[in-house]
């Protein structure tokens, strides 16, 4: 194995090792707040609090310095990270490609999410932190709960009756959830954009499906009964502070700290944006939000989480969770993905089209290196995707 890659995945099992010891303190890493300030926008930074207790941050880009529109009417829009990540994804590339700016400069009240779990989002008013209750939920609970509270909260106080949407990786896997599940919340969404939609993975290439797909994939097994209900991958100061100074030291490496899981190379890659995301990446997740994109994997199906026959027929009423029906979304969506990504490829998409009966549209970027992690880290993201993305958000508005 590749000797970087083998430096890379120590530093992520200790990580692990020791994350009840980490010194790891939000007050040393520039925020999502202040990195926006930085650049001379206003930002604002608000809390929701879910009906299970999480109490999720919102920060809010309202308006644009340049334009200095803040008395003009300005549509809401909400953004969404994916695994691992949080509402820096949106802004690592600065003002000039990253989406949160651009949509800012373009007239949007911009909102940046964060789920329950991650660096900004690690509250809960019912709940310890350190309880192993609290990392009971996967990506279905982000779908179905943290989403809808925070677009309840965006639009009573912006006044809108309608939201865009934006999401990345599992961001747009929790919003395909939430207008099934919800369905209800077609009525509030003015228009969905989806970044590498992650729906199906039985033709996922990342070295991740084949190496853990078999150990936790199916439920029952030890490794399942291990992982179940704790944090993944948590953001350590030690482990930041290695990898940090890696890219520094040495591009490749910095680069090869991202492809670890989403594989695709780094033809496209900003390295000085991947060297911003470190610093609060990864950004800690369920365990069980991994675990059921590996059961996706491995079951070939976009359906609720696996417990067993005995839990399932509780939850479910019967021994099989429940797929996902897409033929409740309604709301006008646009997927935009990728030939070279290696979590959530060309042949999956073909298959969650093929299921989404009332898509709005299928774009795909139109160069052929362009992989998973490129919608939010590339040179040339601004014309492959979010030029793309404002001009469709902006007809929605008679723009």
């Amino acid at each position: 194995m590749n000797p970087i890659f083998c430096a890379l995945l120590f530093s992520l099992v200790a990580g692990l090792v020791l994350a009840e010891k980490s010194d790891y303190c939000l007050s040393e890493i520039v925020k999502s707040d202040e990195r926006i300030r930085s650049h001379g926008y206003p930002t604002e930074t608000h809390e929701v609090t879910t009906q299970d207790g999480y109490v999720l941050t919102l920060f809010r880009i309202p308006y644009s310095h340049k334009l200095k529109n803040q008395n003009e009417k300005r549509p809401p829009i909400l953004l969404q990270h994916g695994l691992f990540s949080n509402s820096d994804c949106w802004l690592s590339s600065g003002p000039d490609n990253s989406l949160a700016y651009l949509l800012a400069d373009a007239g949007y009240d911009v909102w940046l999410g964060n789920a329950r779990g991650n660096i900004y989002s690690r509250n809960n008013i019912i709940i310890s932190l350190n309880s192993h209750k609290f990392w009971h939920f996967d990506w279905h609970e982000i779908g179905t709960i943290d989403i809808p509270a925070m677009i309840d909260y965006i639009l009573a106080d912006t006044g809108f009756d309608q939201i865009h949407y934006a999401g990345h990786s599992q961001g747009t896997t929790v919003y395909l959830v939430m207008l099934s599940e919800r369905p209800e919340y077609n009525a509030l969404i003015k228009s969905g954009h989806l970044l590498a939609p992650c729906a199906f993975f039985e033709h996922g290439t990342s070295f991740i499906f084949n190496a853990l797909g078999p150990l936790v994939g199916t439920p029952g097994g030890i490794w399942n009964q291990l992982l179940v209900d704790t944090e993944l991958i948590p953001n350590n100061n030690l482990v930041n502070r290695l990898v940090d100074n890696s890219c520094h030291l040495s591009n490749t490496i910095c680069n090869n700290a991202f492809i670890m899981f989403a594989n695709g190379g780094y033809v496209n890659a900003n390295a000085s944006s991947m060297s911003v995301l470190i610093e609060t990446h990864p950004a800690g997740s369920s365990s069980n939000q991994g675990i059921h994109y590996l059961q996706l994997w491995k079951s070939l199906k976009f359906r609720q989480y696996d417990w067993g026959t005995k839990k399932n027929n509780e939850l479910y009423g019967q021994d099989l969770p429940p797929d996902y029906d897409l033929s409740k979304i309604v709301a006008p969506t646009h997927l935009y993905s990728s030939t070279n990504d290696a979590l959530c490829g060309p042949e999956d998409v073909n298959t969650l089209v093929e299921n989404f009966p009332h898509l709005t549209e299928d774009y795909r970027v139109p160069v052929q290196s362009f992989n998973h992690l490129d919608f939010i880290i590339a040179k040339n993201m601004k014309e492959l995707v979010n030029d793309p993305i404002i001009e469709r958000i902006n007809s929605y508005e008679g723009r």
